[in-house]
């Protein structure tokens, strides 16, 4: 049998899912809905009009929009013209997306309302934009955009003949960008399409799969919406997190799966003890972006039930790196450590955990987290010195500092970036911010390393009380005495009424350092 070298084409695989599915329900959203019959459709018509403004393999086509049944057509119109997808998550800065959208070289960009006062602002400095679609009315639209309407007028519904191979670009994501500008992350088709059959096989989702996606699609949400529609999956799309509407969301449309990050989740399970609402349809509430608190975990699994997994990954390996099963979360004593892990590596992915000179250390010791998969990143756009610095030997180096135990769970201790230095000592933030969660009245913590004249860096806390709970610093600090070494307890202890946030949901401890003079410790 000969392989050609179009195996997994994104255009091949969507196009059998989304005809295979039919009148079912593919997107719903604010009362509106597709069916995948109509999701492809319509997608094929704006493929059609990608391929007449010159869009071919590897022409980088930009999403800048929030969440809204356009983005999925968009998305799907991309694949099937065969382009290269840059999704802008909707809380970045102007001064992000003017470097995106530079650095990918886009040449179409789809612009939600929001965005058409900085697209207008810097259209002039994106020399390989050609053509502006506004996902608004035309009168809505600036001199030079196309509307949506105008760009979709098009009747061809079947997909363009168009020339795709396998080692094309399919996507370039960026970074957080929380060390400078962000990084360009390249993936070929294959790497794409593997991806999704990677979610897929982890997430075990069922033919009658109802999810809902509360966050950004540029992101996590993104990729379990394109795994949901290769399996059937009725995605139920909101325009942001409100814990009220998902609750409401749950009941009312029996919703089996969602993808929260750990922040939403604090916010969902206090919703939850106020209101003892039931969410009986839920099998599974995948998390991750950021480490969650085994004490709220608990609570979680209290509440909920036996419905959490937990996915690790990055930009560079999406969301597939290590995986912690349902059965995994378990409170018991002979396995409850098991809540402060990520999981075990997934099926498709190889780790190691390294040294400073790349010598895997011996189990149960600290290093950094490497990671092989087929659907790593090719590398960063424009950036070969960087790409070189990150994957060694074919293994991408994460930056994570971790571990993994004798039955191959691995526990993450920390950002290398985050990781705190005081007196000497190596301290993770994550082992403080577990201590710190169990003191009653704290709602939630984020943990980091402030300048400090004889420590080199003070282990400082900074945290959102519970309402009603009049926690003070001498509690917090008491209480880390029966949880902590001397050297690992919060030196400082400051109050916020919110945890700043990335752009993906995660702890902003950039920003918490540098509005650490703005709020004294208590």
């Amino acid at each position: 049998m000969i392989v050609t070298n179009d195996q997994f084409v994104l255009r091949k695989i969507f196009k059998n899912a989304l005809t295979k599915y039919g009148n079912k329900p593919a997107v719903v959203f604010q009362g509106k809905h597709l069916t995948y019959s109509e999701l492809f459709r319509q997608s094929c018509i704006a493929a059609h009009a990608l391929v007449n403004k010159r869009v071919t393999a590897n022409t980088r086509v930009a999403l800048m929009m929030s969440n809204c049944l356009e983005y999925a057509i968009a998305d799907q119109a991309i694949i099937q013209a065969g382009a290269t997808k840059v999704p802008l998550n909707d809380m970045l800065g102007a001064k992000e997306i003017n470097y995106i959208i530079k650095d990918s070289q886009a040449r179409v960009v789809f612009v939600g309302k929001n965005f058409f006062d900085v697209v207008q602002t810097h259209r002039n400095e994106w020399p390989d934009l050609e053509t502006i679609v506004g996902i608004a009315r035309k009168d809505e639209c600036p001199d030079g955009f196309l509307s949506w309407e105008e760009f979709v007028s098009g009747e061809n519904m079947e997909p363009p003949d168009v020339q795709v191979c396998d080692e094309d670009l399919g996507l370039i994501a960026y970074t957080g960008g929380t060390t400078g500008m962000p990084k360009g992350v390249m993936h070929s088709q294959k790497s794409m399409a593997l991806n999704m059959f990677s979610h897929l096989m982890e997430l075990g989702y069922l033919d009658d799969e109802r999810v809902l996606l509360a966050s950004p699609l540029p992101h996590a949400a993104g990729y379990m919406l394109l795994a949901g529609l290769l399996k059937g999956a009725t995605h139920f799309v909101e325009s942001g997190f409100d814990p009220d509407t998902v609750i409401s969301r749950v009941q009312e449309e029996r919703i089996t799966a969602t993808l929260l990050v750990p922040t939403m989740i604090y916010r969902l399970l206090d919703r939850i003890s106020e209101t003892k609402a039931e969410l009986h349809s839920l099998r599974t509430v995948l998390y991750g972006a950021a480490p969650i608190t085994e004490e709220r975990l608990r609570q979680g699994l209290e509440l909920l039930g036996p419905v959490f997994m937990q996915a690790y990954g990055q930009t560079e390996i999406p969301n597939m790196v290590t995986r912690l099963r349902k059965e995994d979360h378990r409170t018991d004593e002979a396995v409850a450590h098991r809540l402060r892990s990520c999981g075990q590596p997934v099926t498709m992915v190889d780790v190691r955990i390294v040294d400073g000179t790349g010598k895997e250390v011996p189990r149960g010791e600290s290093g950094e987290l490497a990671v092989r998969a087929p659907y790593a990143m090719l590398g960063y756009h424009g950036l070969p010195d960087k790409t070189r610095e990150t994957i060694v030997d074919g293994w991408v180096m994460t930056g994570d500092i971790a571990r993994q135990d004798a039955d191959s769970y691995i526990y993450l201790l920390d950002r290398s970036k985050d990781m705190i230095i005081t007196g000497g000592m190596n301290v993770y933030t994550t082992e403080v911010e577990n201590a710190v969660q169990g003191c009653p009245g704290v709602s939630q913590v984020a943990v980091v390393g402030l300048p400090h004249p004889d420590w080199g860096e003070a282990v400082t806390a900074f945290i959102v009380k519970e309402k009603g709970h009049p926690v003070t610093a001498e509690d917090v600090i008491a209480h880390c005495r029966n949880e902590l070494s001397s050297y690992k307890r919060p030196k400082l202890v400051k109050f916020i009424e919110s945890l700043p946030l990335t752009v993906y949901g995660k702890p902003d401890k950039k920003r918490l350092r540098a509005m650490a003079d703005d709020n004294p410790g208590q």
